[in-house]
């Protein structure tokens, strides 16, 4: 287990560290079967991302010594599990979850908003990230809404992210980042598509089939905070993880466990039933698969019970 003690900030815009606080944070005991009991049920229709959050994270906890960071980008369109499978992960490594002093979670529009203060958080951010990891080599840092943070922002954590032992005194190899961005949604959708239309399983799709594609997508993407990113110039991001669009029967599923969570029995047939009511899909011709993903399946479920 890991000790750490917290640097803790009131807000992150402006930063103003406060007083250490005197406290310790403990790791859970990472195990392999743990993770992967968490993942195949709450994240089994993204089999690539399971699969591939599983190996990189159980590699990176299990060695003592990693070479520079773990870097993971989790790309797809709204609703697919991005957010889900960031919390499973601090669930994991955390005991406090995402209340841990030691999770940072940073959303590109609340945090970010103003092109004109690019160079302003910068220094903001790198002020944070060295200060937290200073007190506490295992920091996570979660950056939401990466298609809505402005190009060249993210830039300024490289330094951090690069094989080397330490730098001005502080080892930042322990540390883990993970993107979540809708960027490279469009070509997760259509391999899905081509795979659907050729009556292929999705199971089939492999992330060879698409881990190129995706990365030069979210590279090429104006709109992106990846866009022309040093980070993908020089290799620092370790996985490009894909999720892959939600289909009828998944949002069939997510009703029923939704159903559940509330309390209520799960009723297939009236999942089956709202999934046609509450949710638009495309693309048009085809209506395949869901616009909002399960995003919205809590709130439109309340309306129609």
């Amino acid at each position: 287990q890991a000790v750490c003690s917290p640097l803790h900030y009131n807000n992150f815009l402006p930063l103003i560290p406060e007083t250490i606080v005197p406290s310790v944070c403990y790791f859970l005991s990472f195990s392999f079967q743990g993770l992967e009991d968490v993942l195949k049920s709450q994240l089994l229709v993204q089999h690539i991302a399971s699969e591939v959050i599983m190996n990189a994270l159980t590699g990176f906890m299990n060695n003592d010594n990693p070479n520079k960071p773990l870097v993971l980008s989790f790309h797809g369109t709204t609703g697919t599990g991005k957010n889900l499978a960031s919390q499973l992960i601090v669930k994991n490594i955390y005991k406090k979850g995402m209340d841990s002093r030691f999770v940072h979670y940073f959303n590109s529009v609340v945090h970010f908003p103003y092109r004109r203060q690019v160079e302003t958080y910068k220094t903001q951010l790198q002020h944070w990230i060295r200060g937290n990891v200073t007190n506490c080599a295992h920091s996570m840092f979660i950056f939401a809404d990466m298609d809505k943070m402005h190009p060249g922002l993210i830039d300024c954590i490289k330094p951090f992210m690069v094989h080397r032992q330490k730098l001005d005194g502080v080892s930042y190899r322990k540390a883990i980042f993970i993107f979540l961005s809708n960027a490279g949604g469009e070509i997760l959708t259509q391999t899905t598509l081509d795979f659907w239309k050729a009556g292929k399983d999705r199971q089939e799709i492999k992330l060879k089939d698409v881990e190129t594609a995706l990365s030069s997508s979210v590279f090429n993407n104006h709109n992106s905070g990846l866009w022309h990113s040093s980070l993908i110039e020089s290799s620092l991001v370790d996985f490009f993880i894909p999720f892959l669009p939600l289909e009828h029967w998944h949002v069939v599923q997510c009703i029923m466990d939704e159903m559940e969570a509330r309390g209520l029995q799960p009723d297939p047939y009236k999942a089956f039933e709202m999934a046609d009511e509450i949710v638009h899909y495309f693309p048009q011709d085809e209506g395949v698969f869901s616009v909002p993903g399960c995003k919205t399946i809590a709130s439109r479920l309340r309306n129609f019970m």
